[in-house]
């Protein structure tokens, strides 16, 4: 039975990665260290306490379980703060990051499925965006993702290491089963501040921008379910078996849907009338933010199944009942 490093397990997208896996068979090891994600997130699978820049607590665990792929979720993702501690985030996502790939290295562990982002591209010249589009990230957050997917090019030449890197658009929803949702301290995305707005953890959402050149002058963005993204973590498993080379794939719906659709869903789902506020735009924004992702569905057989917003939002309403409870 094939044994699966995931680090960051303990989080979002890491934590239903664990549980989809697991469904599929897989044997699961977690690292996490907790410093942002929840233990209790970790369904089924032994967790490791500790950090990928953990050289020996690396070694340890590749010897003891005999990983023979690696998910790498373990990064910081919030964009704010990455313009606010750069330091932190570089040497997080990029400085341990490589103590990861040595690590594998040195252990002969020759796949990796990277967790990257659709912030690497900055700003679009065009949309929808495919894999081509030019990489311009424009803040420390998305050059982080960048360099890691530069260094990963350098160790698949040098050392035979593969690799996929997924670059998701806007990660959302929760598990149909209402046993894993989103939770971050604090809470930046937009789905669960609307819901937890809803529920009444929230006094109100506020709006940043309502004069963009879109048709209700909100922001656009294209939103994908998280268990999608699980599918996508195991199929590009499966194209490491099958493949020899690395890949990058874009992963979203192809559709998107504007601030004011989401709120509107959310209380249409909930039944909630919540308070809105309207603010100025944010500094960096784009008006419209879609993704190609016909190479996915080529190469890696990626067929989403909750594309809809109704069952992105309804699967996190569910989630989100149960944490105001």
């Amino acid at each position: 039975m094939t044994t699966i490093l995931i680090t960051g397990g303990a989080g979002y997208i890491g934590s239903h990665n664990v549980k989809y896996l697991r469904e599929k068979g897989y044997d699961i090891v977690v690292l996490d260290d907790l410093s942002r994600r929840f233990a209790d997130a970790v369904i089924d699978a032994p967790l490791v306490k500790g950090n990928i820049g953990n050289a020996a607590l690396l070694d340890k665990v590749f010897t003891t379980h005999h990983i023979d792929a690696v998910l790498n979720f373990a990064s910081f993702i919030q964009v704010g703060e990455s313009v606010q501690q750069p330091s932190s985030y570089y040497l997080n996502n990029v400085g341990n990051t490589l103590v990861l790939l040595d690590a594998m290295t040195r252990h002969g562990v020759k796949k990796l499925v990277f967790s990257s982002t659709a912030a690497i591209f900055g700003n679009p010249e065009y949309t929808p965006i495919d894999e081509a589009h030019p990489k311009n990230p424009i803040n420390p957050y998305g050059r982080s993702k960048w360099i890691v997917e530069q260094l990963l090019q350098d160790y698949e030449l040098a050392y035979g290491l593969h690799s996929v890197c997924l670059r998701y658009f806007n990660a959302a929803g929760a598990d149909p089963d209402a046993l894993l949702g989103e939770r971050h301290e604090p809470e930046t995305h937009l789905i669960p501040l609307v819901l937890q707005a809803a529920s009444g953890r929230r006094t109100q959402i506020t709006v940043n921008g309502t004069d963009y050149p879109t048709e209700d002058g909100t922001c656009i963005r294209d939103y994908i379910h998280v268990e999608d993204l699980a599918q996508a973590h195991w199929l590009a498993l499966r194209y490491l078996d099958t493949h020899q080379n690395s890949a990058a794939f874009n992963l979203g719906n192809g559709s998107g849907y504007s601030i004011r659709q989401v709120i509107d869903m959310a209380r249409a789902i909930t039944g909630c009338n919540f308070r809105v506020e309207f603010g100025p735009r944010r500094n960096g924004d784009p008006s419209v933010l879609v993704a190609d992702s016909n190479l996915a569905r080529q190469h890696l057989g990626w067929n989403p199944k909750y594309c809809a917003l109704e069952d992105i939002v309804r699967h996190a309403w569910a989630w989100e009942c149960k944490q105001s409870r």
